[in-house]
């Protein structure tokens, strides 16, 4: 591959790209668990948690392309298996089929926790200015709380 000349150094880049690779494997993860209650959610709420599951992880599934395109962008591979997406990942993975509720306190921490991971990345793209990329995490960001607002006012 030919060199890159952005404007930011290749360790800089790669500690960004350290960090968006934590971002995806959240996403990934946040992806799956989404997926899999779309699939197994049952209860009088559940249409509504079917249906709003499935706008969720059909957003995440665009987030990740987003996100793993940004990391070759920088220069570097993004992850993309399981086993490098469960060590990278800080969303915690669920054993069973919780109840429906249940399904929506998990899912609204995992939103919060990739709002926490990207807020970690944040910090470096302001160091380098690296606004391409602080724009892909604010817009996460932002469509991670919204998300986690619009799942704790389910419980309420």
């Amino acid at each position: 591959m030919t060199s890159i000349d952005i404007g930011i150094n290749e360790e800089s880049r790669k500690q960004i790209a350290e960090g968006l690779s934590r971002v995806l494997a959240d996403s990934y993860t946040l992806y799956l668990q989404t997926h899999n209650f779309h699939w197994n959610v049952t209860g009088p709420q559940f249409r509504e948690l079917h249906l709003m599951f499935e706008e969720h992880y059909t957003e995440l599934a665009e987030a990740v392309d987003d996100i793993a395109e940004r990391i070759r962008t920088l220069g570097f591979t993004a992850p993309g298996t399981y086993k490098e997406f469960a060590r990278l990942s800080s969303v915690e993975e669920v054993d069973g089929v919780p109840e429906a509720n249940e399904m929506v306190d998990i899912l609204r921490k995992g939103h919060e926790q990739v709002v926490r991971t990207c807020r970690s990345v944040i910090k470096m793209t302001d160091e380098v200015f690296d606004e391409g990329t602080a724009d892909l995490l604010t817009a996460r960001m932002s469509l991670h709380e919204k998300t986690a607002w619009m799942l704790r006012a389910l419980r309420q």
